[in-house]
């Protein structure tokens, strides 16, 4: 089981067993190494050990390109109400962190991932994860499986996370049993219309479309305030129902 060895700002994945090397020290990590406990380096540092949970995945997952922040990941799961014994079809894995959360809440996903080297890394992100049982990560192209997908048991979520999403939209009250959820995700606001309209003119019900912004706060002796940083846009989450 991988586990993250914490000090300070720092965080390291590491395995039962291993020996990892930093600048604070050699750590040697028990192979019985248990979360909560503390183990310390050749030249003293104590790492605290925790045990990997969801939010952690964002930060540790392998790249492949900018993954699903988590603040879009949650606005999809409370939106959809994606639960344990859901069937979900997402395409656009990409790093597979929302593939990942959707399993952990007990979601069964099948997804598609059209580069085949970012297909390998979202599969052992998945293990990482501790998910690979519950995601189907699978290399190709939705749009070409429509008919075959379709054709299939439906989904309880759709959700879609790539650039010919209002194609598939188009589809989707062939993919999703009836009271199913799309949740479409983009960061421009010109596949934005294309897929309200697409959704819109499928016949899906309860289509809404918001912006994600998040700001910060500062709290010093002066006062408190919104942080002066850039404003946290991250993109347009779009929302339907098949009725």
């Amino acid at each position: 089981m991988t586990v993250l060895v914490v000090y300070e700002d720092r965080e390291y994945l590491v395995e039962p067993g291993e020996e990892f090397g930093t600048d604070l020290g050699v750590l040697e990590v028990p192979a019985d190494v248990e979360p909560g406990q503390t183990i310390e380096t050749h030249l003293g540092t104590e790492f605290r050990v925790r045990r990997l949970r969801g939010p952690d995945l964002f930060h540790h997952f392998e790249r492949t390109g900018a993954p699903m922040v988590p603040r879009d990941v949650g606005l999809i799961i409370g939106e959809t109400g994606v639960c344990t014994g859901d069937r979900v079809l997402d395409a656009g894995t990409g790093t597979g962190v929302l593939a990942a959360a959707m399993a952990r809440v007990g979601a069964s996903v099948c997804t598609y991932e059209r580069d085949p080297d970012f297909a390998d890394v979202a599969r052992e992100n998945m293990e990482l994860g501790d998910v690979s049982d519950s995601v189907d990560v699978r290399t190709g192209d939705l749009t070409a499986e429509l008919d075959a997908v379709a054709d299939a048991d439906p989904f309880d979520v759709l959700t879609l996370d790539t650039g010919d999403a209002p194609t598939i939209v188009e589809r989707a009250p062939d993919l999703l049993v009836e009271g199913g959820f799309l949740a479409v995700y983009s960061p421009f606001v010109e596949t934005t219309r294309e897929v309200v309209k697409a959704a819109t003119e499928a016949g899906l019900a309860d289509v809404r479309t918001r912006e994600t912004i998040q700001r910060e706060m500062d709290f010093d002796d002066r006062g408190s305030r919104p942080s002066t940083a850039p404003v946290g846009h991250t993109g347009y989450l779009t929302i339907a129902r098949n009725d």
